[in-house]
């Protein structure tokens, strides 16, 4: 198959110093090392898949593109950012442009199958109708947040063109099948590469950094979106709480926070710590969230929340443990930190779990009998 990836490029960086340390004659990497496409990437090529990119929030005339850092106080760029959004696509010149590059690059590669990254705010339906109806291509829409809390009425005008829509949480498939999208599937679409997430040997500078008995890497802003997983961090301040997020931190877990972790960075802190939380944002009720996936693979032992999803991807005390309110979540951190051996074989049996049926070789795998079955 032929893929051609329509994505936005967070931490062009992180992808910069991936290019950069290419080892000449190889390929450089489309995406940054922290992002899940990456890993796509990888599985895709391995089984002689074609594949491109076109990132969308790249400005058509040029720019510097930075990384956001998110933050609930009202900035300048917030307040620009929130005004961009009332003006239609169609009439943005920069974001006509974009389209007008994208139907190009199309055009020069002649996709199988147009993959579109979830969020999108640029690319119009016109633009995807166009391109189905000059390739002949179909398009995977593949995303990890519910429709009803953040599509806009670009990506749901554009739902009806979408012939596969891949989820994390299941009952945002059923969402995206109501807004007309043809099928859908739960597969999630992020999972574990054993080359890239495992546990990680530390220097004693690192451990010096990164050891905590509990660690949480992620996202807690804004609050209306992440309310619960501040809420159960805020019940665990009494521990040895770290809390690694490149974005901005509540007040309230300030005083736990220690900076970024991105890729590498991120597994190294897990490595470090005796266990982690994993608290799935308030906008996915089933499960499936990155962490849920890459933690297993590091060896850390993991708390989850009790979610459908959860519990259909691990097994209660054998691979996971799920907590149901914040005193079980205070209980059970308080027993495992108090049973290393326990904690350590469920974690042992998390990794070789994740190993054996949640990489992203077998994800590409799914995705060639999905496209098969049309």
């Amino acid at each position: 198959m032929r893929i051609l990836f329509v994505a936005a490029l967070h931490h062009p960086e992180v992808l910069q110093a991936a290019i950069a340390a290419t080892p000449p004659g190889q390929k450089p990497p489309l995406f940054p090392t922290s992002a899940a496409q990456h890993f796509w990437e990888k599985a895709l090529n391995k089984r002689g898949h074609v594949v491109d990119v076109f990132y969308r929030n790249l400005p058509a005339w040029g720019g510097e593109l930075k990384s956001q850092r998110y933050t609930n106080r009202w900035t300048p760029a917030r307040i620009a950012t929130a005004l961009s959004y009332r003006i239609p696509p169609e009439f943005n010149p920069d974001y006509r442009l974009r389209n007008q590059h994208l139907i190009e690059k199309a055009r020069a590669f002649r996709p199988d199958w147009l993959w579109m990254t979830g969020d999108n705010t640029v690319i119009t339906a016109s633009t995807l109708a166009q391109i189905k109806a000059e390739t002949g291509c179909k398009i995977i829409y593949a995303t990890g947040t519910s429709p009803i809390v953040f599509s806009r009425p670009i990506e749901r005008k554009a739902a009806r063109l979408y012939d596969l829509v891949l989820v994390n949480d299941y009952y945002h498939g059923i969402q995206w099948l109501e807004m007309g999208s043809r099928r859908m599937d739960c597969m999630p679409i992020v999972a574990c590469d054993p080359a890239f997430h495992h546990p990680y040997t530390l220097t004693d500078e690192q451990r010096k950094a990164f050891t905590c008995d509990i660690a949480f890497v992620g996202t807690l802003i804004p609050d209306n979106l992440y309310g619960q997983r501040i809420q159960a961090l805020e019940a665990l301040r009494d521990f040895n709480l770290g809390v690694w997020s490149v974005h901005d931190v509540p007040a309230s877990l300030r005083p736990f926070a220690r900076g970024g972790a991105l890729g590498e960075d991120m597994l190294e802190v897990l490595s470090a710590a005796k266990m982690t939380v994993n608290t799935h944002g308030d906008f996915m009720r089933y499960g499936g969230n990155m962490r849920l996936f890459e933690a297993a693979a590091v060896g850390v032992f993991q708390i989850a929340d009790h979610l459908p999803g959860v519990h259909q991807w691990f097994t209660e005390g054998e691979t996971i443990v799920t907590y149901k309110d914040i005193d079980d979540l205070r209980r059970k951190v308080r027993y495992y930190l108090d049973h290393d051996t326990e904690r350590e074989a469920i974690a042992q049996r998390a990794r070789d779990h994740v190993y054996a049926h949640h990489t992203y070789d077998q994800r590409v795998e799914r995705l060639e009998e999905l496209v098969d079955a049309k």
